[in-house]
């Protein structure tokens, strides 16, 4: 057996470290200053480890008829975990990827690379300023999930953000955004309201105890102008290993509460996680 060992390197944004995952042959877990940000399977990129990875592969899998390709813009890139499970769900996709990281992008590039013939593209970019170059209507989903350390940047958060989101969706395309935040939700529902003043469907997947604000953690926002295939990502979320739930309609008006667009000049980070709140076991 070839045993695998540790990747410590320093990139542009931190230290990185891959680790080897022991049950499985070809896995690998990377974090940046100690954060888990990616899991990957070679043999089985398919296979997605984190909850929330788990409910963005629930959006893909309801964006559009089963197994038909799309093109897809990601903001934030990791160890492209996403991207791999759309290639092999939905072959012929055409994906973008941006991630801001150039270190950490050679780093998986050289130890995690892609399949040939992926249709995949790395970038090493600014995401929202590469979002704002992008052609219109030229994507099919939008998939969020960019933080620095454990902190989602402010100037992904902000109406003008949202509004630029749109602009490159076609008719009937998706937005869905990895956020986190605990009790009492200052940040997500700030987050709610500016989409909401954007997007006339919205929708937010997370697990029950965060929800009631027993726990901070990962929750997954969905956008739309088109009606969101609601039921089957009810069941798809609901039959997870780690069950979440599905908010929309007026219980999401509920939650969202009083909160207001955020503008660029007031938008802020998402907040600092609670000490252990994404530790590794």
């Amino acid at each position: 057996m070839n045993e695998q060992i540790p990747v410590l390197r320093e990139v542009d944004h931190g230290t990185a470290r891959l680790m080897p995952d022991v049950d499985r042959e070809r896995a690998w877990l990377l974090t940046v200053d100690g954060a888990p940000q990616s899991y990957v399977d070679l043999d089985a990129p398919d296979h997605l480890e984190f909850e929330y990875a788990r409910r963005l592969g629930h959006v893909v899998d309801g964006a559009a008829g089963e197994g038909a390709p799309l093109d897809v813009l990601h903001l934030g890139g990791g160890a492209l975990s996403l991207p791999r499970y759309v290639s092999v769900t939905r072959p012929g996709s055409c994906q973008d990827v941006v991630e801001a990281d150039g270190g950490l992008v050679a780093l998986v590039a050289e130890h995690l690379p892609l399949p040939e013939g992926s249709g995949v593209t790395v970038h090493t970019a600014d995401a929202r300023a590469w979002l704002e170059s992008a052609p219109a209507a030229s994507a099919d989903l939008i998939v969020g999930d960019v933080f620095g350390g454990s902190r989602v940047p402010a100037h992904l958060t902000s109406l003008a953000y949202a509004r630029e989101v749109r602009r490159v969706l076609r008719p009937g395309g998706i937005y869905a955004a990895n956020l986190a935040d605990g009790a009492p939700f200052g940040f997500l529902r700030g987050q709610l309201a500016t989409f909401g003043a954007v997007f006339p469907e919205l929708a937010l997947v997370a697990e029950p105890a965060v929800l009631r604000g027993r726990r901070f953690g990962n929750t997954i926002l969905v956008a739309s102008d088109a009606p969101l295939d609601l039921p089957g990502l009810t069941r798809r979320a609901a039959g997870d290993a780690f069950p979440a739930r599905v908010e929309h309609g007026e219980a999401l008006a509920r939650f969202t509460g009083k909160a207001v667009p955020v503008d660029d000049a007031e938008a802020v980070g998402s907040p600092v996680p609670p000490e252990g709140a994404f530790g590794i076991g």
